[in-house]
């Protein structure tokens, strides 16, 4: 090989080196991302999971303190 093939190949390299290098970190965060995985999830997601719970459930609580209705719902009632 001449000198120009040896310095078309390691320039090569390098550029493959630098995009992959490049492109790590990326594909590291999203594997951390998730909530648990093999660890389990965090103390921060265990409490976010458990105020959800508690929202969901005043949530529920409030709707089922609104009365039914009597009659059909109509939006036409005042212009009659």
């Amino acid at each position: 090989m001449n000198a120009a093939g040896k310095t078309a190949r390691i320039v090569a390299a390098m550029i493959f080196t630098m995009a992959l290098a490049a492109l790590s970190p990326p594909v590291f965060a999203q594997g951390r991302k998730g909530g648990g995985g093999a660890t389990g999830p965090t103390p921060e997601e265990v409490m976010q999971q458990k105020q959800r719970a508690e929202e969901a459930k005043a949530a529920k609580a409030a709707m089922d303190k609104i009365p039914d209705s009597k009659e059909k719902y109509n939006p036409w009632k005042i212009e009659r």
